[in-house]
């Protein structure tokens, strides 16, 4: 099968979340795709097979296991769909999270995602523990997220994955207000699926962007998130939905003999 490898969330190699597309005519056993991903190592590794023109079924797996929903995994996928398969300047996915479609305008590429709903949850001692700072307010999604005081504190947060894991949520992300044309900065950590931190994450932003519209009272708001590598997110309120776009750059294009 084809398998490219992509950095999704910026325009240039290196930077960004590593992402592998593996594209198919049809579904393989679900051992092998979960053997693939364990041996990509990723954070997410896609796989995609045609539907009918210009949709196409998507499914995204960590190394701990199959996920619901994946943003810079997705922008990947629209990527190498774009640039390798059709002509089309938007795709949709069929995915655990509903039809996904993605446009192309030059290059930045927009989802449309669903915006996770926010409840606001007590800080407790156990996220001081976990983080080494105790946050300023907590929210629960699908992922539980957590308002540091400042940037340094996002930059500088070094968390215990044990502890990490014995909160609630599938993911844990921790955001605080951004500078210099960035409105927020954010970090994402996933222990619970093998991964320990997420270099981009795009279903991260289904709740991070949610939080910040409401607490800025803006509908487009620049996100960057402050992994090592790095990476910039533009979003934009839609209802009950998000739009979450971001560039892509090619790493490799391969084929997989398993």
């Amino acid at each position: 099968m084809k398998q490219y490898i992509v950095d999704a969330f910026t325009d240039k190699i290196f930077s960004g979340n590593q992402a592998a597309v593996c594209v198919m005519t049809s579904w393989p056993d679900e051992k092998l795709m979960m053997d693939i991903a364990r041996e990509n190592n990723f954070s997410e590794t896609a796989f995609i097979v045609p539907e009918e023109p210009g949709k196409y079924h998507l499914r995204w797996f960590t190394p701990g296991g199959e996920i619901d929903l994946c943003g810079h995994a997705t922008l990947a996928s629209a990527y190498v769909m774009m640039r390798f398969y059709t002509d089309a300047d938007t795709v949709t996915f069929t995915t655990l999270s509903g039809d996904l479609t993605v446009r192309n305008n030059g290059g930045l590429y927009a989802m449309d995602f669903p915006a996770y709903e926010l409840a606001p949850v007590p800080v407790s001692e156990a996220m001081s523990e976990a983080l080494g700072f105790l946050p300023e307010e907590a929210y629960m999604g699908r992922d539980l997220l957590c308002v540091l005081k400042d940037e340094s504190q996002v930059r500088e947060c070094v968390p215990d994955m044990e502890r990490v894991k014995e909160l609630d949520g599938l993911l844990l992300h921790i955001t605080a207000p951004g500078h210099d044309g960035t409105d927020c900065v954010s970090r994402s950590f996933a222990p619970k699926l093998g991964i320990r931190e997420d270099p981009v994450c795009g279903s991260g932003h289904c709740h991070i962007a949610p939080y910040w519209f409401n607490r800025l009272g803006r509908t487009r708001i620049t996100a960057y998130q402050a992994s090592e590598r790095g990476g910039c997110l533009y979003c934009e309120a839609s209802g009950e939905r998000v739009i979450i776009s971001g560039k892509a750059a090619l790493f490799s294009e391969g084929e997989i003999f398993a």
